[in-house]
């Protein structure tokens, strides 16, 4: 089955045709910034945008930057506060005239690299962190996802976590590879210390740059770069969509 699947960020919205069948994309990604202010009519009409440009005509899955309850978006992280108690569902459908399934962005990461990546055949607790503009988390425990986890923003150092160690803070304070890896190792040093992870797997951005950090991760649970890369929001949003479709 084909799906257009969708990564809404803080600083782009992503889409692409996924076959959900074997998790590949199919033809180009396209990208367009993320308007400023990220108000819900504006996100709404960008995604509007993105389906047209595919000439799309079915559903849509849609990853989302906030904890999502049956549609509804219950916090805004990297976007307008005025998204809190939006039903995005809803907002998207109407805007787009199509069916849209929006679910948390690193849920939707989290889904790909579970049925196609890094996750695959995995047992046991698998947490799955995603650095870009902020930090997002999925958690897996044999395969089944605790949803809506939003663990960027625990408190470390005295701040909101992603503020110390996305990638956003990296490049606002122009760290080197080597200092921000010893910011990301204190956090994933409070994710063990939490949950007692079997395998940390990284994506975003930052997952291609692994080798640059990865001799400042001293933690127990080995860290593994996703094997989609920063592709895994569009995959698993669309394998969401088709979910919902049955």
């Amino acid at each position: 089955m084909h799906m257009l699947g969708v990564d809404i960020g803080g600083s782009g919205i992503k889409g692409c045709l996924v076959d959900t069948k074997t998790g590949e994309l199919i033809g180009e990604r396209h990208r367009i910034a993320t308007p400023q202010p990220a108000t819900p009519a504006a996100i709404a009409h960008t995604l509007k945008a993105l389906v047209e440009h595919f000439d799309w005509k079915g559903p849509v899955g849609c990853g989302f930057p906030a904890t999502i309850h049956n549609g509804v978006a219950k916090s805004a992280a990297n976007i307008d506060k005025s998204w809190i108690e939006t039903d995005a569902e809803h907002l998207f459908a109407d805007v787009t005239g199509k069916p849209c399934y929006v679910l948390n962005d690193a849920d939707a990461a989290g889904l790909a690299e579970m049925r196609f990546g890094a996750g695959k055949d995995r047992k046991g607790v698998i947490i799955l962190i995603t650095v870009g503009t902020g930090i997002g988390t999925a958690i897996f425990v044999n395969g089944h996802l605790l949803p809506n986890t939003e663990l960027g923003h625990l408190m470390l150092e005295g701040m909101v976590a992603e503020h110390y160690c996305s990638d956003a803070a990296r490049k606002r304070e122009d760290l080197s590879w080597n200092r921000w890896g010893k910011r990301f190792n204190k956090y994933l040093a409070r994710l063990e210390f939490l949950f007692s992870p079997d395998l940390f797997i990284l994506g975003g951005g930052s997952a291609a740059k692994l080798d640059k950090f990865v001799d400042r991760i001293e933690t127990r649970a080995p860290l593994i770069p996703a094997a989609s890369l920063n592709q895994a929001g569009i995959i698993g949003a669309a394998l969401y969509a088709a979910e919902q479709q049955g």
